[in-house]
């Protein structure tokens, strides 16, 4: 997901996060629990800048060559119940003879993890929220590749000198609980109206709550610079007692403690079918969403600096799209043709029209820092 994207948070939350990573979160505290993740080498890494490969020239048959010495990948924030990694990481690791371990986290630890272990690297590479590809390239932890389908990335999915990549895009969607609430919302003029609570995860860590609030604002009139419509939308909601503090994830959907979320259409759709397809409702806003995306970080010290840019060759390769597309996650390439039986479970492409992406990153980036103390003083308050 891609994550923070946006995925900043304010500073404080970050430097907390640094200190405190033994309490290892969720992707961005929505998806399902944590692997562990086996001791990667302990030595003090290079810089990558300074090791092969650094530039992105190599071949991906030397990289395959390379990887197989490597012989493990260790990401961070890519589970398998998000965005269908979980048969993403079995044909990576099949194809390449590669071991793989995985440890959930939200966009901000992994950008943390990055840092803090620097002279003793764990993890080669992370999903993070694009807001949160800005944090990372500035704390200066990710090394440059440009898999071989770059220039069928649009530009605003990419940075340009290969520093990350966005692997698929989502758009923050309805989802509803139809035996809670019997005339599920289309629209946030619709959940206005409703008497049923909402959630959106935790706004101080991460993307997906962080776009909620993005969407709100768009489908009112705002945008990346004015985030004030999304919050006036969500105050509202608080002071009458309507915003639900659970988390955003399938067990709560179980339980009955969430009637209505805001969440990635991925995720959206992910959760309808983990759960009773008949029992859930599936809209994107009409009066328009954001649409976002999640990008691979490779990590500047990563201990398999190869098979972490193998794996994001094969994630915008057209069988790892089309991966990503089982998991509801839309490609970043519109090139690829997905099988029919894949493309007939998305959400039709129609209601997309008013779904906007973000033009200016570094305004939405910006913005985004103020979230999580404007969630407090606007929103929270009013719950106690």
């Amino acid at each position: 997901m891609h994550k923070i994207w946006t995925r900043t948070t304010s500073l404080l939350v970050f430097i907390t996060l640094v200190g405190s990573l033994a309490a290892c979160g969720t992707k961005d505290n929505t998806a399902g629990g944590m692997t562990a993740a086996s001791k990667a080498p302990t030595e003090s890494k290079a810089p990558a800048s300074s090791s092969p490969n650094a530039s992105g020239t190599v071949s991906v048959d030397d990289l395959q060559t390379k990887a197989k010495q490597e012989g493990s990948v260790v990401s961070v924030g890519m589970p398998d119940d998000w965005a269908n990694w979980k048969d993403s990481w079995t044909e990576i690791t099949s194809k390449y003879n590669l071991k793989h371990t995985d440890t959930d986290m939200s966009s901000a630890e992994e950008v943390a993890k990055f840092e803090t272990e620097k002279d003793k690297p764990t993890a080669d590479i992370g999903d993070v929220g694009m807001a949160f590809t800005s944090v990372a390239v500035d704390k200066n932890v990710t090394q440059p590749y440009k898999t071989t389908t770059w220039d069928k990335i649009p530009d605003w999915a990419k940075d340009k000198d290969g520093q990350w990549v966005v692997g698929y895009q989502g758009t923050i969607a309805i989802i509803t609980n139809t035996k809670l609430v019997k005339n599920p919302p289309k629209s946030f003029d619709d959940i206005a109206k409703g008497t049923y609570k909402v959630a959106i995860g935790d706004v101080a860590k991460a993307s997906q709550a962080q776009n909620a609030i993005l969407a709100a604002a768009i489908a009112f009139g705002g945008d990346e610079k004015n985030i004030q419509p999304g919050i006036d939308f969500f105050e509202k909601l608080s002071k009458q007692k309507r915003i639900s503090l659970s988390d955003v994830k399938v067990a709560n959907f179980e339980k009955g403690e969430i009637e209505v979320a805001l969440v990635w259409d991925f995720n959206a759709l992910g959760y309808r079918q983990k759960l009773n397809p008949a029992d859930y409702d599936v809209a994107i806003p009409k009066e328009g969403s954001v649409i976002g995306g999640y990008a691979t970080i490779i990590n500047k010290y990563a201990p398999h600096p190869n098979a972490a840019k193998l794996t994001r060759e094969y994630i915008l390769s057209d069988a790892g799209q089309i991966n990503l597309a089982k998991g509801f996650a839309r490609p970043i390439r519109d090139d690829v043709k997905l099988p029919a039986d894949v493309a007939s479970k998305m959400i039709p492409t129609e209601q997309y029209k008013n779904a906007k992406p973000i033009k200016d990153f570094k305004i939405w980036d910006a913005t985004s820092k103020t979230l999580p103390q404007l969630w407090q003083e606007k929103v929270l308050v009013n719950l106690n």
